[in-house]
């Protein structure tokens, strides 16, 4: 073999999501798209908002010529507009040089995880979780460790109190999260920065908290996202703009630094160092542009609040077991087998594309991403039941 050891590790054990992705591509050649249910990607079906389209158009037409680079960390009147966005967002004042602008949510974990990791450094983090972060961490020398969550998919702070050692230097949290759609709460959030400080003045090393926030925006039922720079000094956001105006291709997000973080310069001059070294040298300049006058803006959420509504009693009225998810497009319901991948493989049967739980640290549960026609989900329901029939 000639590429390296570790990418062939890594393919033999590539994403479920992407296996789901690339079985759908098969079974739709062979059976008819309209006839295939592909809950399988995170790809918002949902529309751009027209402001979005229209920003797109102005700033295609006028900026002739600037397409050159910026600072690393992003144009400074991107910037600006950001930090006065999240100063709202988060309850607390934030500048234009606590902002990076990355190349999406992704973009901003490495980021940052480039900037605070030495070799052998734990990255800690709730399960089920994002697959990517295993792989986000060992990019960069880290170690990443797991800690199970509530059945409700709420933090278990007893688990973080047990796992967090010498060693840990991130914990990693994602909410709402992919793949629970569950939302922490601000009592848990507190709670957990009362334990980081704690930690690390009893390991005498600043512990961080990175928050991957990209469906910040996607919340049903008034529900919120609490603020993590209110919870905790030592604290990182990374997002984009994937989720909540549709652009996942255009990969634009940013990196937000809590201004009360300790070593706080450091920190943002070697994200900056960090976003040229990995590669992404600066976000993309065109949509750098764009977003500077959407802050604030998504799609209609109450689209996904209503398929979400249609998907869970659907599913409800088959048998299925789940928590019904706050935030997200995302649904996490139980498998009646212990073994997920067997059940995803009878959905499979129907036509019907998830992905098991076991690829987000989450055995025994399978994801389903609703992000597709409510005319999908209505037609998949049947073929869900019929399933979920056999296995009873």
């Amino acid at each position: 073999m000639t590429i390296a050891r570790k990418i062939e590790t890594i393919l033999s054990r590539s994403s479920w999501i992407r296996k789901m992705f690339e079985e759908g591509g098969r079974l739709k050649a062979q059976h008819g798209a309209q006839n295939v249910f592909d809950f399988s990607l995170g790809n918002p079906n949902i529309a751009a908002p027209e402001c979005f389209d229209k920003a797109l158009a102005e700033t295609a037409c006028s900026c002739s010529g600037e397409h050159g680079y910026m600072p690393n960390t992003g144009y400074p009147h991107v910037r600006q507009a950001v930090a006065r966005h999240v100063s709202e967002e988060q309850a607390v004042t934030v500048g234009e040089a606590d902002i990076v602008m990355t190349c999406g949510a992704s973009g901003a974990l490495n980021v940052a995880l480039k900037t605070l990791l030495d070799p052998g450094d734990e990255v800690l983090t709730p399960i089920p979780c994002f697959v990517e972060y295993g792989f986000y961490a060992d990019n960069h020398g880290g170690v990443l460790k797991t800690v199970p969550t509530h059945p409700d998919f709420s933090l278990d702070l007893e688990g973080f109190e047990q796992a967090i050692t010498d060693r840990t230097k991130v914990v990693l949290i994602n909410s709402p999260n992919n793949p629970t759609g569950q939302i922490y709460s601000r009592e848990s959030l507190d709670a957990l920065g009362d334990l980081l400080r704690r930690k690390s003045a009893a390991f005498q090393r600043t512990i961080y908290l990175v928050s991957d926030e990209p469906y910040r925006k996607i919340v049903f039922d008034n529900h919120f996202v609490p603020s993590i720079f209110g919870c905790y000094a030592n604290s990182i956001i990374g997002t984009s703009y994937s989720k909540d105006i549709s652009i996942p291709g255009e990969r634009i997000g940013f990196a937000a630094v809590n201004p009360a973080a300790d070593f706080h310069d450091d920190v943002l001059n070697g994200m900056a160092l960090a976003n040229r070294i990995l590669g992404f040298v600066n976000a993309p300049a065109l949509m750098q542009k764009i977003i500077a006058c959407l802050q604030g803006t998504s799609v209609d959420i109450s689209l996904y609040q209503r398929k979400r509504d249609l998907l869970c009693e659907g599913l409800a009225d088959a048998g299925y077991t789940f928590v019904t998810p706050p935030g997200t497009f995302y649904l996490f319901p139980q498998t009646p087998i212990a073994d997920d991948v067997e059940f995803v493989r009878a959905l499979q049967e129907e036509l019907i594309l998830v992905v098991p739980g076991s690829g987000f640290n989450g055995p025994g549960h399978f994801r389903i991403a609703f992000c597709v026609d409510d005319d999908t989900i209505v037609k998949a329901l049947p073929g869900f039941k019929r399933v979920m029939a056999r296995f009873r």
